[in-house]
């Protein structure tokens, strides 16, 4: 029987029967070097790239210097944490905010924006001119956002609305005649009234201005003005006792952290001298009435500042902005209790009536 075997065959068709077997000494080709080291880099780059995608979203952090209290900022602070949640910033996921309150001690301001650069902020929102100046003080870095400013420019907070310079932005409270408009509110509401007590921050950013805008605004309306200057807590109760032995008829005040840290004592002192009284936010909820800007409008738009210099926009390329939003609040609740009679003409232009 015969026996046929197969012919081992190379790629190349050729006949291998007479090549030589390979022996043990013999190595297969080595692959070029630069196979290798290609071989590296990719694999390096793959971990890198996967190491990245696994690394957590940079937390950035909001620091708050207010010179009131929490209870007569607690609003406003919300509605600043509601819109920046809007625009993608989660608190405990991509951002932390730390909050400091003076309640009206002034002398506290300098410590506590120097704590919020021990933290490193990235951005620091101050609310109101005092405490602005305590965070430009403390640092000429971080970036600086006021969601309200009396006179920014005047007090030499930013050098000019369209062109803040330095590290500070943020929203103006200036609005014209806005001491007149509630003297005028005041005395249509109540018209009977000729003596206004008029509590106003002595020695305060704007100095004596507000006095000196107050007066003339008494003079249009005919009513006589009794001043009294606040400073600290103390100039509260003076004040207070001193406006009653002068046969006050009505009461009226000036934005101001002192004032407004003492809300609830203000607002039983008008209410149990039977006082119409007129305030400059819609915080004094229960006293007869407020006009002037939105606050809480002003702290939303201060998100906005945020949201931007938080994306990598610079302060000093973000132009100061005017108050655009005002309210005029009337408490039907406080005019019965004291007595008040708010003309229909009056209420008419409230953009909220209290019943």
């Amino acid at each position: 029987m015969k026996v046929m075997f197969s012919k081992r065959v190379s790629d190349s068709g050729s006949d291998n029967r007479n090549a030589a077997p390979r022996t043990k000494s013999q190595k297969r080709p080595r692959r070029p070097k630069w196979e290798g080291i290609l071989a590296v880099v990719v694999a390096l780059t793959l971990c890198g790239a996967v190491a990245q995608a696994q690394q957590p979203a940079r937390i950035s952090r909001i620091g708050i210097l207010i010179t009131s209290s929490a209870s007569s900022q607690s609003a406003r602070v919300e509605t600043f944490r509601q819109r920046l949640r809007e625009l993608g910033h989660v608190e405990g996921k991509n951002i932390f905010i730390e909050i400091r309150y003076a309640d009206g001690k002034r002398e506290r301001l300098s410590d506590l924006a120097a704590d919020l650069v021990q933290l490193k902020v990235d951005v620091i929102v101050s609310a109101g001119g005092t405490a602005t100046l305590a965070a430009k003080k403390s640092s000429a870095t971080i970036p600086i956002v006021f969601p309200f400013a009396a006179d920014p420019v005047g007090t030499g907070v930013v050098s000019s609305l369209a062109r803040p310079g330095g590290n500070i932005t943020g929203l103006s409270l200036m609005a014209p005649d806005l001491d007149g408009k509630r003297l005028e509110l005041l005395k249509d509401a109540s018209p009977k009234i000729a003596r206004v007590a008029f509590l106003w921050e002595l020695g305060g950013l704007r100095g004596n201005l507000a006095l000196t805008e107050m007066e003339a605004a008494a003079k249009v309306v005919g009513v006589k003005l009794q001043s009294f200057e606040v400073r600290n807590l103390d100039d509260i109760e003076r004040a207070f006792t001193r406006a009653k032995r002068d046969g006050a008829q009505a009461l009226i005040t000036t934005p101001n952290p002192v004032i407004n840290a003492q809300q609830r004592q203000v607002l039983e002192f008008a209410a149990k001298n039977r006082l119409p009284a007129m305030y400059p936010t819609s915080e004094f909820v229960g006293g007869l009435m407020s006009y002037g800007p939105s606050y809480t409008d002003s702290w939303r738009r201060a998100a906005d500042f945020v949201d931007k210099i938080l994306k990598g926009a610079k302060p000093a390329d973000l132009p100061v902005e005017q108050p655009t939003k005002f309210e005029f609040l009337v408490n039907l609740k406080s005019a019965k209790q004291i007595g008040v009679t708010v003309p229909p003409n009056v209420l008419a232009r409230a953009d909220r009536v209290i019943r």
